[in-house]
């Protein structure tokens, strides 16, 4: 979604909008007017704010977001031609949108971090994942295993991702592909042969599973004509069956999810006895919201006798067995550890597993999030030197019909709301109507205000479709067709990677108003691209924003943090900004590296892997 400038300007919708979400706001008030509220009058605004989301009248003189202001911001023509004179502005009227352009090729290896010290005790670490960013992406988890794969390989780590070789993967995203060899795998009563294929994304090599039945057909990730949970257990079999027969021992085997979850049943109820002596199992929960039920006879059909796995709640779970199964289990912050530990069918799981239970924080790739390097940028800037952001913000605001044909004069007043989301109920689906509503309401209270404010939605997940519950995304649609055609507001129904870049680089505020968030990573993105953060406290946001407001932990203050879960809190989140550029240096300094972080999965693999074998 995005929300922009109040002024009455015609613009056309950007083609392909319908399966990925992106708002964008554009917030209406002039930032260098614009203070903190006082907070001791704080539980009046509060009432205040929600009466005034039905009186809209009311709003605009308390409506406090500040953009970022750099000289950058006051563009003229001459500037543009001395340091812009290859870049080709959009414009919505444009016969291919501006993130469908050809874009220059990136290296990711020669990108990297180069002073990263060698771990003195290398492993083998073979990761099976359902997802693996940007070939197979629909949400955080491809991020996640590109992420943490790369963080282990530059610590001197042998690394091997297996994945389903998808029917929708575009092949030209995979270097040195090549079939290696044909082997049989099991699958009801059947051994089904099964190609390998070898691969490097992004330096990564990847080993991809190609049954010759049907499973992983079709033209999505999820979504295809077949059985989805009998086909990840005959992934994680396959796997398996794939390290045996070509006499592969790593040390550690890291599973995610619930697709996954299968595999350390299979391996130590039977290839464990068979040849695989040395792995050790790792799972990853990354959101507990699956839990990957199944029937005893689905069970059976990857070669376990199904009905000896019923639980005592008479519920077969591929996720509560590899909670089970495995050597060590870790989910993606500390927050949602304490929170999973609390609610939820497995909690009592946990529980009783709960000393091998851990709490890892993500992290992001800083060499694929890098607005000093990132090819899909208009233009680059870091935190010492910001004003490529301006540029990047009006190319956005431009291309999306969001700003005047010819440039602003002075554009540092157009504070830009950019929330990047799946439109799922998990992700606070009705705090972003009231942000849509909200922008809308300053608007219609101050037509004739020279200052503006943006708002942009964007799913972030892949097609079929943009929700799984077809009354959001017809929903979700209708907004689009509504507010699509005015100059605050703009709801982008698509996926595209590409996209996803120039809006974190654009943002002034990146909007994070999750129900339930196990870490998240857009906060962290934005941070990285020096857009502030507006999150719900939950989960991992909770462990990494943390509000202006908060005395007790200053040098750690970082955004605007808000706890309810109704549409005053929100309202009450988006009025605080202030003092906007130390806050963009200070967030884009944060270090949310996986350098960061991968050494505690290093240390959870060093204590689970069996050094005799």
């Amino acid at each position: 979604m995005i929300l922009q400038s109040c002024s009455p300007q015609p613009t056309s919708t950007p083609a392909n909008c319908f399966s990925d979400s992106f708002l964008v706001l554009h917030l209406k008030k002039n930032f260098k007017s614009c203070y903190f509220y006082n907070f001791k009058k704080r539980p009046k605004i509060l009432k205040h704010e929600m009466h005034s989301l039905y009186c809209p009248k009311s709003l605009s003189s308390n409506f406090k977001i500040q953009a970022l202001e750099t000289d950058a911001g006051k563009l003229d023509d001459t500037t543009t031609k001395l340091e812009y004179d290859d870049l080709i502005w959009p414009s919505p009227s444009d016969e291919i949108p501006f993130w469908k352009r050809e874009f220059p090729s990136w290296d990711i290896k020669t990108v990297g971090p180069v002073d990263i010290p060698k771990d003195s005790d290398p492993m083998h670490i073979v990761h099976v994942t359902a997802e693996m960013a940007p070939i197979a992406k629909v949400g955080g988890l491809g991020d996640v295993v590109t992420g943490l794969a790369r963080a282990c390989l530059m610590r001197g780590h042998k690394v091997d991702v297996f994945l389903p070789f998808y029917e929708c993967i575009n092949k030209l995203h995979i270097k040195e592909l090549a079939l290696t060899s044909t082997y049989n795998s099991y699958y009801d009563g059947s051994w089904i042969p099964t190609n390998v294929y070898r691969g490097v994304v992004l330096g990564i090599p990847v080993i991809f599973i190609e049954p010759s039945n049907h499973f992983f057909k079709g033209q999505s990730v999820y979504g295809g004509a077949y059985d989805e949970l009998e086909a990840y257990l005959f992934f994680s079999r396959a796997c398996l069956e794939w390290l045996q027969v070509s006499s592969t021992q790593p040390d550690i085997i890291h599973v995610h999810e619930w697709q996954t979850g299968g595999l350390p049943l299979l391996y130590w109820d039977m290839y464990h006895y068979l040849s695989l002596k040395k792995p050790r199992i790792v799972l990853t929960i990354h959101n507990m919201e699956h839990y990957g039920e199944c029937r005893a006879e689905q069970l059976s059909k990857c070669g376990l006798d199904g009905s000896i796995y019923a639980t005592e709640e008479k519920r077969l779970s591929l996720l509560k067995g590899g909670i089970v199964y495995s050597n060590a289990v870790v989910t993606v912050s500390p927050t949602y550890l304490k929170e999973t530990l609390c609610s939820g069918w497995l909690a009592g799981t946990l529980i009783r597993h709960r000393d091998k239970y851990f709490g890892i924080l993500n992290g992001i790739d800083t060499a694929i999030w890098n607005p000093a390097t990132d090819a899909f940028l208009p233009a680059k800037f870091d935190a010492n030197n910001v004003e490529g952001k301006k540029i990047c913000k009006l190319f956005v605001q431009r291309g999306l019909g969001l700003a005047p044909e010819g440039l602003p004069g002075d554009p540092d007043k157009v504070p830009l709301v950019v929330c990047i989301t799946r439109l799922v109920a998990q992700k606070g689906l009705h705090l972003i109507t009231n942000a849509i509503r909200y922008v809308e309401a300053l608007c219609v209270s101050s037509p004739g205000n020279e200052h503006w404010a943006n708002e942009i939605l964007t799913e972030n997940s892949q097609p079929p479709s943009t929700a799984p519950d077809a009354r959001v995304g017809r929903e979700f649609e209708g907004l689009a067709q509504l507010h699509n055609q005015g100059s605050s507001l703009r709801i982008l129904l698509t996926y595209s990677e590409e996209l996803s870049h120039m809006l974190y680089a654009a943002a002034d505020i990146v909007l994070v108003p999750s129900i339930y968030e196990p870490c998240g990573l857009a906060q962290m993105i934005g941070m990285r691209y020096g857009a502030v953060p507006v999150v719900r406290k939950t989960g991992g946001l909770a462990d990494t924003v943390f509000d202006m407001d908060d005395k007790s932990q200053p040098e750690m203050a970082n955004g605007f943090v808000f706890e309810g879960i109704d549409e005053g809190s929100l309202n009450w989140a988006l009025d605080q900004p202030n003092e906007w550029m130390g806050i963009v240096k200070k967030v884009m300094q944060m270090d949310n590296s996986w350098n960061n972080t991968a050494g505690k999965y290093i240390d959870i693999y060093s204590s689970v892997r069996a050094r005799d074998q």
